[in-house]
């Protein structure tokens, strides 16, 4: 399993989300990303998920 950080930003910067999930591998994250923001309504936030060798698996500004 691998970690991953997910962070979501309101426009001006604040950090609104800061947390880590392990997946297998990047399309699980991928999903699991998406469905924990979508669970707190951060869908249409700025908003990254990392893998832990620095790409990005998901990502909207």
């Amino acid at each position: 399993m691998k970690k991953y950080f997910l962070t979501v930003f309101e426009q001006n910067g604040t950090n609104l989300l800061d947390e880590s999930f392990e997946a297998e591998n990047d399309k699980e994250a991928k999903q699991i990303g998406s469905q924990k923001l979508e669970e707190k309504g951060f869908l249409e936030y700025t908003h990254r998920c990392v893998a832990p060798e620095g790409h990005l698996v998901l990502f909207h500004r």
